[in-house]
This record gives structure tokens, sequence and C-alpha cells, in this order.
């Protein structure tokens, strides 16, 4: 059998532009998900993994569709390995069903790790030269006046989280985080 799987990480996008592709391919059952890469948590995926077998074939439109890690993509691709199950990627020209496939397929999954690795030191790099010159990353610290105002409220058992929260304009997590501050 020949599965597709397609997905997109926020509900605002659409998969119809994955969708025919898989179908063009000819796919027999396609699997679709709008959850982020960031997840691990994909049911669909995960229900279309309980549904190989040997000899069927897993594609999608493109790698980064199956997933945003390259450790996950290359766990993904040693489970597909292991029970027979060919893996293509319809933009990448990746099908694992050949010698010179599964090659490119390890060669390209490390290009994509040493990309990102260059990333992250670059930006850190960038950071630490802020740093150096002064400057402060990361978000804005509310204002004081906002904090004071919540733990006031917070205090006086007088209002619901809810309210304390609506009037200082504070999230939930920075609220709970200025409270635990105090204690510690």
């Amino acid at each position: 059998m020949i599965f597709g799987y397609a997905r997109v990480s926020t509900d605002d996008q659409n998969l119809n532009l994955q969708i025919d592709a898989l179908k063009n391919y000819g796919i027999d059952k396609i699997f679709q998900e709008k959850v982020t890469g960031a997840k691990r948590e994909r049911p669909q995926l995960t229900e279309m993994e309980k549904m190989l077998r040997a000899g069927d074939s897993v594609v999608v439109y493109k790698l980064d569709r199956i997933s945003r890690s390259t450790k996950h993509l290359i766990e993904l691709s040693e489970t597909f390995e292991s029970l027979g199950v060919n893996f293509i990627s319809l933009k990448d020209n990746v099908d694992t069903s050949s010698s010179m496939g599964k090659f490119f397929f390890r060669v390209m999954a490390s290009l994509s790790e040493l990309e990102r690795d260059i990333i992250i030191e670059r930006t850190k790099s960038g950071l630490d030269a802020a740093r150096a010159r002064g400057k402060k990353g990361g978000r804005p610290s509310k204002d004081v006046a906002s904090k004071n105002l919540a733990l006031k409220m917070y205090d006086s058992q007088e209002y619901s989280i809810p309210q304390i929260l609506s009037a200082s304009k504070l999230s939930k997590t920075t609220l709970y985080r200025y409270i635990n501050e105090r204690k510690g």
C-alpha cells in the first residue's frame, strides 16, 4: 500500500497543495494533520505507523512535513527501514527504495542538521556580541506598576486570578512567576 502524510503547522494553513501532489502520485490512503512541527505527538502519524507493513511506501510532499527535527526524521527513516517500508519525499527527490536514495537521504539529513547547528552558533555569537555592547536580549520585562498591582490584588485575596490578569495585563505564567519569586 502507498500511504501519504500531509501536515501544516496552523489551522490557518491548508493542506490542498500537499494533498493534490500526493493524489497525483497515486496514494492509497492519506493521513492529514494540522499540528506544529515542534510537537512530537501527532495522532495521524502514529496511526499511519501502526498500519505499515513490509513492502508499503510512505510518501510526503517535503521532508519538513513529516518532521522538523533531523533526529526525528532519521528515527522515522530507521523505523521505516526496519519494517521494510520505502520512504519518498516528492519535492526533495528522496526515494529510499534504492541504495542511492538511502545514501542521499542520510547526507541531506546530515546537511540539515549542520545548517541548524550553524544557525544556532551564529545566533549565540550575535547575542554574545550584543551583550558585550551592553544590549540586553529577550522579551522586555513588564512594567513594575503591573507587577505591583497584580501582587497587591493577589495578596488582598479579594480578586480572582482572571480579574488580576485582566487588570494587570499579565499572563497567568508571569503572575505565578512573580508570586513564586517572592516565596524563594
